[in-house]
């Protein structure tokens, strides 16, 4: 028997059909819509955390809120001495609300120093290009527009005639300029003994964490090289300021704070100078040569070196040759550093000089530079009870002027860019 058709099913399989296409297709559409929707969301949130990482990164809970923002930046200062120039990549992390903290150093070190390449300024480009080259691998790449790119030289460069040392920096502006770091006008300099004084004042107080509470208590800085020696301390007492010679003061500006040091840098007055000018004046074998150490450094120091009264109640720190020789005598632990008394340089000099020829130490001059290191102590106004603190390093970052300069530069930068901060 032939089936009648049932007209019914036809119809609500037509009807059927077209409607569940069109909520298939709707399903669809939503789909995609929502999927673009959180894919530009992620895209927007990714560029704005790139384009905001020129002073600034997000930090998020694994639930994924936000639950506390810090400032990250980084800097790269170029310490251009007179054997070698070194590198320093530094990264700090800012709290909202409070000071930045160091969170990693980088740093290399190529010899020789610039002013070797004073006859051909061309060949300086290869070794400063292979340094930057440590940057970029050093520096997330979306920082790199806004960090900022700083060369400052010391001694070596000092010592060149004018006219040579400017071909030497405008030619490392020139590759600095290439590169793609921030670059301002001021970017390469010779620093002069009392930025190097200031900066390395810095350094110390932000690794000790004196700078981050206002009102606490800073440390001094002694550092002593081969030409010169500075000193460098936050004076306390108003008599301080005002008994202080001319070019002895000098205002730093830190945190929108103004701090007035007292720094000085006394050219000629570092161990190398010292002994040219001690060796100067010996004849004859000596038949007390700790006495003729003495009364010939004394000599050489008189009348050069202000005496401040201060320096007896504030905590110093001391550097270099001054962390050299303690070291090597045998007054500090020659790794970890440590704390010693003024009087112990006197009593290694006395000891050293007076068993010269039955106990040569290692070195000629231990005799001259402890004996030197001893009496401009003295002159300063250390007492010989006076505490002194040698390191190399605090918390384990080297105690180096570049981390205070280029702290001191990008917190500049700040103050001129972003006045709010």
């Amino acid at each position: 028997m032939r089936k009648i058709p049932n007209h019914g099913n036809l119809r609500m399989t037509k009807v059927a059909y077209p409607l569940g296409l069109c909520v298939g297709l709707f399903i669809y559409v939503a789909y995609i819509k929502w999927h673009r929707a959180t894919a530009a969301q992620a895209f927007f949130t990714i560029a704005g955390a790139a384009s905001g990482a020129r002073w600034t990164q997000q930090a998020f809970s694994s639930q994924g809120s936000a639950t506390r923002s810090h400032e990250v930046f980084y800097g790269i200062m170029f310490d251009a001495g007179s054997t070698g120039t070194r590198i320093h990549v530094f990264q700090f992390a800012r709290p909202p609300g409070e000071t930045p903290t160091l969170t990693h150093e980088t740093f290399k070190a190529l010899k020789p120093g610039l002013s070797a390449y004073a006859d051909d300024v061309e060949k300086s480009a290869q070794g400063i290009q292979e340094l930057l080259n440590v940057a970029k691998q050093h520096i997330p790449y979306d920082f790199w527009k806004a960090t900022p790119l700083v060369l400052k030289a010391t001694a070596g460069l000092r010592l060149l005639p004018g006219e040579k040392a400017q071909k030497l920096l405008q030619k490392v502006k020139e590759v600095f300029k290439a590169s793609p770091f921030l670059v301002e006008d001021d970017c390469v300099s010779i620093m002069n003994g009392t930025d190097e004084g200031v900066s390395a004042w810095i350094t110390v107080n932000f690794l000790t964490g004196s700078l981050k509470t206002p009102g606490s208590s800073s440390v001094g800085m002694l550092d002593l090289g081969g030409g010169s020696t500075q000193i460098t301390f936050l004076p306390r007492v108003e008599g301080t300021l005002q008994a202080s010679p001319p070019g002895h003061l000098t205002a730093l500006q830190m945190f929108n704070r103004t701090y007035k040091l007292y720094s000085y840098s006394y050219l000629g007055l570092g161990l190398m100078s010292a002994r040219l000018a001690v060796l100067g004046g010996v004849e004859g074998k000596p038949v007390d040569l700790y006495d003729l150490c003495a009364s010939r450094v004394s000599e050489i120091l008189r009348n050069k070196v202000h005496r401040t009264e201060e320096v007896q109640h504030v905590d110093f720190y001391a550097f270099s040759y001054y962390y050299d020789l303690a070291a090597n005598f045998g007054l500090i632990d020659a790794e970890k550093g440590g704390s010693l008394v003024v009087g112990d340089f006197e009593t290694a000099a006395k000891y050293v000089c007076r068993t010269l020829e039955t106990q040569p130490p290692s070195s000629p001059f231990a005799c001259m530079d402890l004996t030197y290191i001893s009496l401009l102590l003295r002159e300063f106004g250390f007492p010989k009870d006076k505490v002194l603190k040698l390191a190399r390093k605090i918390d384990n970052v080297e105690t180096s002027w570049a981390l205070g300069a280029i702290f001191h530069y990008i917190d500049s930068l700040k103050r001129e860019k972003i006045p709010a901060l």
